[in-house]
């Protein structure tokens, strides 16, 4: 079977993703075909991209999409033609396709209450903040954490979860627009910084009478890191988990004694995602949290799949706000 699906021969700019027609063969064992119905958009897609996160090359790109089966391999079990499935990572990064062969094994079963452009908005992105609220820090009721970059996909998902614990929620955005979005999703005190120069630790001092915030969950990388270390109270943690301005900077373990002694750690999901069961605890949680209400997910940007070197050039500008989905 022929399908399009883009391919990349080197690392760099959006224009290195190439759409093309390849073969699609006939599932094996423990694998299914899949067809595409909606696709995640994430900004560890452009760190892949331009050689930040390593990957294989030639190759395909996208970790996380939804779609429908549409063949079993031969005798694998325990799914079938016709059901709902999502993924967030597996052998082979081939998202950015119209169809694909999976592995049953990576496959997570999609409620019938959750449609498929809301998980594949909400997938990859709430079963990171699900980690991080739940795991990486275990937020409190009467908690305060910081959330960067709040207005985002991510973001928006902490800031609503979070508040529904009962923590108070700091955010950093880029713009006043972000601000309202990022207000009107449970973050209670939004902070407009720079996008040179981010400064927000006295801020953050400020709203907490001085003494700093429980956690400080920093996905911006270089530009704000030395701030997210002058925002943590005492015995806190500061929480790394993605590089949109490059990776922290070493930090001289020796000089965090004055700051307080903060736990620091750089969390990524495959290393809180590592068996099927696991993901699948993961994934209800998040499931629970949307069936519920206390999770909206916000799916602001669509675009066709086939202009997908536009929507990394819209993320990387920061232009979107939520989630993103590409459509096949």
């Amino acid at each position: 079977m022929k399908a399009n699906a883009f391919r990349l021969y080197k690392t760099g700019g959006p224009s290195v993703l190439k759409w093309e027609t390849v073969d699609v063969p006939e599932p094996k064992q423990g694998e299914v075909r899949l067809r595409h119905t909606a696709v995640g958009l994430n900004l560890a897609d452009t760190y892949r991209r331009i050689g930040l996160y390593p990957m294989k090359i030639p190759g395909g790109i996208g970790n996380e999409a939804v779609g429908v089966v549409e063949a079993v391999g031969p005798g694998t079990r325990g799914i079938k033609v016709g059901d709902r499935v999502g993924y967030i990572g597996g052998k082979t990064l081939d998202g950015y396709s119209e169809r694909r062969i999976a592995t049953v094994s990576d496959l997570i079963p999609l409620p019938d209450g959750i449609k498929d452009r809301t998980a594949a908005a909400a997938l990859l992105k709430g079963i990171t903040a699900q980690y991080l609220l739940r795991d990486s820090y275990k937020v409190k009721k009467g908690d305060t954490i910081v959330v960067h970059a709040a207005a985002g996909g991510v973001g928006l998902i902490m800031c609503q979860w979070a508040n529904s614990i009962g923590a108070t929620v700091i955010g950093i955005v880029s713009t006043k627009e972000k601000a309202k979005i990022a207000a009107k999703n449970g973050c209670h005190h939004p902070i407009v910084v720079s996008r040179t120069k981010p400064k927000f630790a006295k801020k953050v001092r400020e709203l907490t009478n001085g003494e700093g915030a429980h956690c400080i969950y920093d996905s911006v990388g270089k530009d704000t890191w030395a701030e997210s270390l002058a925002s943590v109270r005492l015995r806190g943690s500061v929480i790394n988990f993605g590089s949109a301005s490059g990776n922290p900077p070493l930090v001289d373990i020796a000089k965090t004694g004055p700051l307080g002694s903060p736990y620091i750690a750089r969390c990524a999901l495959v290393n809180y995602t590592t068996s099927r069961a696991e993901t699948m605890r993961r994934a209800r949680d998040l499931f629970n949290a949307i069936e519920s209400g206390a999770v909206k997910i916000r799916v602001n940007q669509r675009y066709p799949l086939k202009d997908a070197a536009q929507a990394h050039k819209d993320i990387e500008a920061r232009k979107t706000t939520g989630s993103t989905v590409l459509i096949p």
